[in-house]
Formats: C-alpha cells, structure tokens, sequence
C-alpha cells in the first residue's frame, strides 16, 4: 500500500461528462447530477484501508449532503481483475451491505478516473452550481480515528459552496492509496 496525496487542485476546472453504470443497475451521465447545488464526487474502493477507515463518515456525510439538495456520487475505478474486492459484484454487495446514501459507479475502463486527475481512493471532488472545481481536499482532520476529528472539511466546504459560493478556509490535500490501474 503506498500512500498517495491528492495534488493541488486547479480551480474552475468544468466537471467532464460521463456514463457509468451504477450498482443499482442504472446507468448515469453527469446530467442526472445537476441541480444547481454543488455536486460532490467521490473516488472510493473496497479494499483500501484509508477508505474503511471513513466510510461510516462518508455515509453520513452523504445522509446529510443529501438533506441540503446537493448530489453526492462514488465511483470506484480500479483494477477489478488484480482486485477481485473491487469488482461490480463486490461493489453491489458492499453498497447494499453499508446501505450507502449515495449511487456507486463503476468505472471498468478507468476514463472517468483519467478525466477528472483522480489518483487515489479516497480522492473528493466539489464542484459548485456550475460544476466547476472548487475543492480538492480531505474529508477531515483524522482519517484514522474518528474520535478525534475536530475539522469537517469536505462537509463544510460543501456548505460553503452552497451558500456563499466561495471556500472559507484553506483545502489540506487527502489521502489514501492509489488507484489500481489496468
């Protein structure tokens, strides 16, 4: 497992178009997304450890993004064949499992993952009404212990896109483990 950080966002970057088949069995493009919120993306997996280590937070991260109209979308991306807990079988047991609040792409092809930069899982992706990137930072202050969070991040810098259309504070990089390329 090596540790991957998130590089520096480029802001204003437009969100790419895409379509992906969901766990659910439907496939989805980014106009099932747009609602004039902000629109958050996750790059998410089963295996890695970092996002174990979260996912009860992005749950309810997604529970509470959801009370504010604004979307919020997981897409796992890696190599299912030298990652069998990766695959779509496992991805459609693990989000039934969890119960996600939130749909779960699968990107086999790894073009979504290419478009957007993403490197590693967890890798977040905020965009604002226009779909435009805003933010590219961590969930929190303590991806490890959840006891010991103090700053959510990703959940205020949702907020602030929404309601001021601008971040409050500086974005700290995420981090996690790298995508598993084909």
């Amino acid at each position: 497992m090596a540790l991957i950080h998130t590089p520096e966002h480029f802001e204003s970057i437009l969100c790419p178009d895409f379509k992906l088949m969901g766990t659910d069995f439907k496939t989805y493009s980014l106009s099932d997304f747009k609602n004039n919120n902000p629109l958050l993306i996750m790059f998410i997996c089963n295996h890695c450890p970092y996002v174990k280590a979260i996912e009860d937070r992005l749950i309810q991260l997604g529970h509470e993004l959801k009370t504010e109209n604004i979307n919020v979308v997981a897409i796992c991306s890696n190599d299912e064949a030298n990652y069998p807990e990766d695959s779509f079988e496992n991805l459609k047991s693990r989000a039934k499992e969890k119960k996600y609040s939130f749909i779960y792409l699968h990107d086999k092809d790894q073009a979504v993952a290419k478009s957007l930069g993403a490197v590693c899982t967890p890798d977040f992706f905020l965009y604002d009404k226009k779909l435009k990137l805003k933010y590219r930072g961590r969930l929190d202050d303590s991806w490890k212990d959840e006891t010991l969070v103090t700053k959510r991040e990703l959940y205020k810098a949702a907020l602030d896109l929404k309601k001021i259309n601008k971040l409050s504070f500086k974005q700290t990089p995420s981090m996690g483990c790298s995508i598993k390329w084909l």
